[in-house]
């Protein structure tokens, strides 16, 4: 066992965790984190370090529950429960309140309602609650036209898209998840945390910047009402710290869709092996045509909420656009700002998941991921 870090990794894997190993020892005392990575449904990669830090720690991992979200949706669009290219008001006659009747799912799922929050914002405890952001976002008006460009919808997109669900299937987002994929493939991956599991989740806690990224930080444009700080709610005042998020009981009971997720990196990368690969008797959870639609690309170019180059399947990041560009044309997954990445390249069987207790900066995935992204690929490819 290589000093400080726990785990296995299959024949041809062990360049992974020379790497994790390496990026670890430059990182302690304080790092704590997991990765895991499947190939064609057999497990390969199952990493772990940190005081403290076991293979069943849960970490809150903020934005990657939206890879949980839109899973759900891509099993209702492949069983024809919900359809694309229908209005949302077809679902949610609600919703077309102040100009947004037209807007097709499609288009709601790809970031392009132009509903990035509220004018007033949420109190602490409508974030923890999907039920009611999306009733106060029925009436709100978009803040660009929908359909027109798009931006990231950082809070708000797993209500609404879970609202969707709920209006088409008479249950909630939450309820289908558990139903369907967390509870038949055992994954520990939790949209609703359950008291009883409560002992395993590793609180979150932000790192400090280093002097070159704090000067970075105060010399990026964050006015009280951009775009931007509508979309993460930091234009309320006393809003907390994105660090405290999933350190809220209520928001790691009630699970909200966006970011409120609670998981492992095995629990991660086994809801991605489970998309794409059969996993032990159980066959793959979307079909080809699946697949295909939900990683090809729907949105992309600038973000106007997080000003810069992204790219958007069908929900999920198309992170071989922007982020890994050496994965395969298709690959689809979803980062979470306390450095967490989730994703799948069925191009090549490969499912990817890594976790972090703390939070870097200046957010989103970890940089170490591609480092590890980049080697894991390679080694399946090779396998």
């Amino acid at each position: 066992m290589t000093q400080g870090i726990h785990g296995t990794v299959a024949d041809g894997f062990e360049p992974v965790r020379e790497d994790f190993a390496a990026f670890v020892a430059g990182e302690l005392p304080d790092y704590e984190g997991q990765l895991c990575a499947y190939v064609h449904g057999r497990k390969v990669v199952d990493l772990w370090a940190g005081e403290g830090c076991e293979a069943s720690s849960l970490y809150g991992v903020f934005s990657s529950t939206k890879g949980a979200a839109f899973m759900v949706a891509a099993l209702l669009v492949q069983e024809g429960t919900l359809e694309p290219d229908r209005k949302v008001t077809y679902y949610w006659p609600e919703f077309g309140a102040e100009g947004k009747a037209g807007l097709t799912v499609r288009d709601l799922f790809t970031h392009r309602a132009g509903l990035v929050g509220l004018d007033a914002g949420f109190t602490g405890a409508e974030l923890a609650d999907d039920r009611a952001i999306a009733e106060r976002l029925a009436d709100q008006r978009p803040f660009w036209r929908p359909g027109t460009a798009f931006g990231y919808h950082a809070f708000v997109i797993g209500a609404l898209v879970g609202e969707v669900v709920r209006r088409a299937t008479g249950r909630t987002l939450q309820e289908v998840y558990e139903e369907r994929i967390r509870a038949p493939y055992g994954l520990d991956f939790h949209l609703g945390l359950p008291e009883e599991l409560e002992p395993r989740y590793r609180s979150v806690q932000p790192m400090l910047p280093t002097p070159e990224q704090q000067a970075e930080l105060d010399a990026t444009p964050t006015g009280p009402h951009t775009l931007a700080s509508i979309a993460f709610n930091t234009h309320v005042p006393g809003a907390g710290e994105l660090a405290d998020y999933p350190n809220s009981r209520a928001v790691r009971a009630n699970g909200p869709a966006s970011a409120g997720g609670v998981a492992s990196a095995r629990g991660l990368a086994g809801m991605y092996a489970a998309a794409i690969s059969e996993v032990g008797e159980r066959p793959p959870l979307l079909k080809p045509d699946t697949i295909a639609e939900v990683g090809q690309i729907h949105s992309t170019g600038y973000d106007l909420v997080a000003r810069f180059h992204k790219s958007f399947g069908l929900g999920f990041q198309a992170i071989a656009d922007y982020v890994y560009p050496y994965l395969g044309a298709g690959s689809f997954g979803h980062s979470g700002a306390g450095g967490s990445q989730a994703f799948a390249d069925p191009r090549c069987g490969l499912a990817y998941g890594y976790t972090r207790r703390r939070i870097a900066y200046p957010g989103g995935a970890g940089p170490e991921n591609e480092r590890f992204v980049r080697t894991v690929h390679r080694a399946a490819l090779a396998a």
